[in-house]
């Protein structure tokens, strides 16, 4: 069972495993944001709770609690 809003919320890879544990990575965000790569730097729009850059491959996951607050998306690795 997840932790609902709590647990980690700094590590990308922990976002990440936690977002794929709970059945949501592959789901539509609510509103889709406009996201600037750490990588390449890259603008791309995040439409699902994982997305990757489609330059780099970076992934990156957020929680569906933080979905609408872009500090709440978090880098998780390329390919990761």
């Amino acid at each position: 069972m997840h932790d609902g809003c709590t647990g980690p919320s700094t590590d990308g890879k922990a976002v990440a495993d936690k977002v794929r544990m709970m059945g949501f990575s592959r789901m539509p965000m609510p509103a889709p944001l406009d996201l600037t790569c750490a990588n390449c730097e890259k603008v791309f729009q995040m439409t699902h709770f994982e997305t990757a850059c489609p330059e780099c491959d970076m992934v990156y996951a957020v929680t569906p609690c933080h979905a609408g607050d872009p500090s709440g998306i978090k880098a998780a690795g390329i390919g990761y």
